[in-house]
């Protein structure tokens, strides 16, 4: 699967993003993709759950996001009800833009596992979500956030790649 951000040919907006959801929630379990990221200042690529307000739920959601300022890094993070600044930076020791890598988490009641490439590289204990989400990958250029991402410079086509994605109701065994 391939996510684009790209012109808006409508004229309503100046970019559009991309984005899959998937049409049921999903709750406790290991959620793992095999992404490459998009490299240009300004743009994210994820993979996460989310649910919130516009489905009548807490917002709960918890991220793998490529910052494409600097895709040596992924930043993960996580949301319970509405409460966020769970961020995480982690070097990967390689560009995600070059190539395909795993990205997983594990969720369970007491804590959230990231993995990258099979290995745990970070757990959270504390306020830990409890609401089944949706699994979702977006790309998108963040215009107003120049802070977190860095200015967008405009440049289109730009395209992340999903090989696969998967969604275990059990723990990941170590």
């Amino acid at each position: 699967m391939n996510l684009t951000i790209d012109k808006d040919s409508s004229g309503q907006y100046n970019y559009t993003g991309a984005e899959y959801r998937s049409l049921e929630h999903y709750h406790y379990g290991y959620y793992e993709t095999s992404m490459k990221a998009i490299k240009n200042d300004g743009v994210v690529s994820s993979f996460f759950t989310y649910t919130g307000p516009s489905e009548n739920n807490p917002w709960d959601e918890i991220d793998v996001e490529v910052l494409g300022k600097d895709t040596t890094k992924v930043q993960l993070n996580y949301y319970t009800n509405g409460v966020g600044n769970h961020e995480y930076m982690y070097d990967l020791g390689f560009d995600a833009s070059e190539g395909y890598h795993t990205y997983g988490f594990d969720w369970q009641k007491d804590y959230i596992t990231w993995y990258v490439d099979g290995k745990a590289v970070y757990t959270a204990t504390s306020n830990i979500p409890s609401t089944a989400g949706k699994i979702m990958m977006n790309v998108w250029p963040g215009i107003g956030v120049n802070d977190w991402l860095k200015p967008f410079d405009g440049k289109t086509p730009l395209t992340a790649s999903y090989e696969w994605v998967t969604y275990q109701s059990t723990a990941k065994a170590n």
